[in-house]
């Protein structure tokens, strides 16, 4: 193992130990903590959150920083909760889940068709497969990126593979997402992140051009199956809702790459509509307008 990932692994083990070992009220203060610590110090990513929101939400300079303040803290609290889903139950997960919108889960359930869910870097998105797949028995089919901590990453990928859940690396991804299909899993993505050009096609996000994954468009056309939006908030960090949202309908016509995109900039419009509502919420530290803005 290098140097890099005992590190990260260390840490992570003596935050994992400090937060099994505590009381909540003391949790809850370890995650304040240490989301204003990364703050304070984390000048790189500070700045790309700043930069998008003033781009994006045209926000003042002390509204732009009180935002980034609240999604260092919210990242925190992911952590702690991740921490607390180790090897958890289905049981303890379900306590801390509401779900709205069950029926729109429900209808695609019963229409035969895959089943393809939107997801992002938004709330505890982590939560989210665990919270399916312990709710509705749902095999999930998750699609990202492996971290580039081997050590780190192999962590990420036992919490997340608990209840059948399965991950697919992003890199060469479709011929398994089509196994997958095959055999009645769910797919999830995460749309929300930068693309190269070839794996991209460009929308407007948020009011500036973005590239975007269009698998999940090219699934739903070839599928003719929706694309369900799913969202995840909290109030207190303690309880968490998801949210079901109203379907991307399937478009087939004969032109192709006019489908795609329509479907793919449609992704963009309910994603950036979520972000407009409640912006501490999602994931400001990527740079995901590589095209629009500078990041020096």
């Amino acid at each position: 193992m290098e140097y890099k990932d005992r590190l990260y692994v260390a840490l992570f083990g003596a935050f994992a130990t400090l937060v099994k070992k505590t009381p909540l009220p003391i949790q809850e203060a370890i995650a304040k903590g240490l989301g204003s610590l990364a703050y304070a110090v984390d000048s790189k990513h500070k700045k790309v959150a700043m930069t998008n929101i003033q781009a994006t939400l045209k926000l003042p300079t002390n509204e732009a920083q009180r935002l980034t303040k609240q999604v260092y803290r919210n990242l925190a609290f992911l952590l702690k909760d991740f921490v607390l889903n180790q090897n958890t139950t289905k049981e303890a997960v379900l306590a801390k889940v509401d779900f709205k919108g069950e029926e729109i889960l429900h209808k695609a359930l019963q229409s035969g068709k895959p089943i393809l869910l939107m997801g992002s870097h938004y709330g505890n998105w982590e939560l989210i497969p665990l919270a399916l797949a312990a709710r509705y028995d749902l095999p999930i089919s998750v699609v990202g990126k492996p971290l580039p901590s081997k050590a780190m990453d192999e962590i990420l990928r036992a919490n997340r593979e608990q209840f059948d859940t399965q991950l697919i690396e992003k890199r060469r991804a479709m011929r398994k997402i089509f196994q997958a299909i095959s055999k009645g899993r769910a797919i999830g993505i995460l749309v929300d992140q930068h693309t190269t050009d070839r794996e991209g096609i460009e929308v407007d996000f948020l009011g500036l051009p973005a590239m975007h994954t269009p698998v999940l468009s090219l699934l739903s056309r070839r599928y003719e199956a929706p694309i369900i939006p799913i969202f995840i908030t909290t109030e207190d960090h303690r309880h968490y809702t998801i949210h079901f949202q109203e379907p991307i309908q399937p478009l087939r016509t004969s032109d192709e790459k006019s489908d795609i995109h329509h479907l793919t900039q449609a992704q963009a419009d309910v994603l950036a509509q979520q972000i407009r509502k409640r912006p501490q919420e999602w994931f400001w530290l990527h740079r995901r307008w590589k095209k629009a803005l500078r990041y020096d």
